[in-house]
């Protein structure tokens, strides 16, 4: 069971994932799921984006809520449980095995988790692997280098021509590049 404070940590995230600025209708728009597909929500934290992936791929698809935190993974569990959200499954996040049967995810979504990955170009490498041949790759992540913030000061963030150069380089290319969000780049690429 989740002890209070650490629902609390899972509570925040979703309530800052939800926030208008964050504009995560115009997120899911630009995404454009249909029923039936499958997403790897890796960095899931609370969840906020996991349930909004699993109400829009409907009973018929598949949201994997990838993190490396039990408490949060067990947060977003119990809430799908209460939701009704029966197409959800939670999944400890490791280096060691690939996460899914190969050829079997249609969008892998990351917001706000590329500044945590160590050799991003080999991580995305292998992420390949797991994309059907139409499958795709959104990433949200906080540019960086735009004045003076938190996520600048402490590296948690990193520059939209990074993201773009590192995906060229494992392979990708780059299909959309938006700009509607004020602090974070969306970029969306396909091997």
């Amino acid at each position: 069971m989740i002890s209070k404070k650490k629902s609390l940590k899972a509570e925040l995230f979703n309530k800052k994932a939800s926030d208008p600025k964050n504009e995560a209708v115009k997120v899911l728009e630009a995404l454009g799921l249909n029923q039936g597909q499958v997403v790897a929500d890796i960095g899931s934290g609370g969840g906020y984006f996991t349930f909004l992936f699993a109400k829009s791929v409907g009973e018929g698809g598949k949201v994997f809520a990838i993190d490396t935190n039990l408490d949060f993974l067990e947060f977003v569990k119990t809430n799908a449980e209460e939701k009704g959200l029966n197409n959800i499954e939670t999944v400890v996040a490791t280096n060691e095995k690939p996460l899914f049967l190969k050829k079997s995810v249609d969008l892998v979504f990351m917001r706000n988790v590329c500044h945590h990955i160590q050799n991003r170009e080999a991580y995305f490498r292998r992420l390949r692997d797991v994309l059907n041949p139409d499958g795709r790759v959104a990433i949200v992540e906080y540019r960086g280098g735009v004045g003076f913030s938190f996520h600048s000061l402490f590296g948690h963030s990193v520059p939209k021509e990074t993201i773009v150069k590192e995906m060229r380089a494992a392979g990708y290319r780059l299909e959309k590049d938006s700009d509607f969000l004020p602090e974070q780049s969306f970029t969306l690429f396909s091997p």
